[in-house]
Order: structure tokens, then sequence, then C-alpha cells
């Protein structure tokens, strides 16, 4: 379970890392303007530490099922192997599909406005500058994201219907607690990230 914080909070920094630096010297310098290179950078670690982060959170979901469901066989299930190879598969899909998604934004040409109307290089405000199709990284998002989100959710919905069916059954109140106190956290954490990317990728675009 520390290893999965650990590495949740190393998620954190980083995508914190790859915005806040550049945002805070261009504020500092009074000059706004980010090469192309630092922008394709700055791009890869975002998408990356972001995929990186929701698929943890699905890992930890699991992590939350055995703790609960089955507590005296938890050292026995989530044997440290498996937690390394569960992070690690995490960070490798994270990472390459950040590759993709950088290597297809790096093949479009801007031959027009290169003033990114956001305050960093995300991957849609690259897009509506393009001045080629980007069809087909418009499909690769919203397949890859699809995707994302729907391992990660179902893996959430799965976990916890098993753990509320699980405390449900614990018949002191007191244990009930106990139980609820420990997917609480994780509970705020999911609904803050996945709220929050919802709102932000999946709203209709505003009219002006």
């Amino acid at each position: 379970m520390y290893f999965f914080l650990a590495n949740l909070s190393l998620t954190d920094t980083g995508l914190v890392s790859s915005i806040v630096p550049k945002m805070l010297t261009n504020i500092w310098i009074q000059n706004q303007l980010i090469s192309y290179a630092e922008c394709l950078s700055q791009l890869y670690f975002f998408i990356m530490f972001g995929l990186l982060e929701a698929f943890l959170l699905a890992v930890m979901a699991c992590d939350r099922y055995v703790a609960i469901c089955h507590p005296l066989h938890y050292t026995m299930i989530m044997s440290p192997g498996l937690c390394v190879l569960l992070v690690s598969a995490s960070w490798i899909m994270s990472g390459l599909s950040s590759l993709l998604h950088t290597l297809l934004m790096n093949s479009l040409s801007f031959c027009a406005e290169h003033e990114i109307p956001h305050f960093f290089c995300d991957i849609m405000p690259l897009l509506r500058l393009s001045c080629t199709d980007t069809s087909i990284n418009e499909l690769l998002i919203f397949s890859i994201g699809g995707l994302t989100v729907l391992v990660c959710v179902l893996c959430l919905i799965v976990s916890y219907a098993y753990v509320f069916s699980t405390i449900w059954k614990i018949p002191s109140t007191q244990g009930k607690q106990k139980a609820l106190s420990t997917c609480s956290s994780h509970l705020s954490v999911v609904s803050l990230y996945f709220g929050t990317s919802s709102s932000v990728y999946f709203s209709p675009p505003s009219t002006p």
C-alpha cells in the first residue's frame, strides 16, 4: 500500500513540475514564449503523468479490495513482485501512450497562429493551432483516453462493489468505520481526479 502511495506522490510531483516551473518563469520575466522543443517536452510529461495517475488509482482500488475482502491473504496476494509489476506496467503504458501522442503532434504543421490559448502546452489547444489534418490525433486521443477511463473506472467500480459488500457484512459498527476510513482518502482523490479531468476534457466547448 505504501509503495503505491509513494509512486502516486511521485506522479503528482511530476505532473505539477511539468507545468508550474515554466509558468512561474514566464510570470517572473514577463515573457510568455516557449520553444517548440520545450512545448513538446511539457506535453509529453503532462500526458504521461496524467495517465499514470489514472492507472495508479485503479491499481490502488484493487489493493483496497484485497486488503478488505481478503485480509488474511493480503501479503500473499499483494506480494512485492506483483506490486512492482503493476507499477512498472503503469509506467510503461503511460510512457508509451504519451510518446505516441507527442510524436504525432510533432508531425503536425503550425503555419498561422502560434499563440496557445492556454497557460501550458496541452494537447487540445495545440491541435486547434494546426493547419494540417488532425483526425488521426483526435482519433487516438479519444480512443486511448476512452479506453484508459473505461478500464480504470471498471476497476474502481468492481473493486469497490466488492469492498462495500464486504463492509456491509461486518457486524460491528466500529469495524465498518475502520474499513471505510481506509477507503475514504482514496475515494476522495479518485473523485477529484476524474471529476476534474471530465470537466476539462469532456465538457462541450464554450461559445463566444
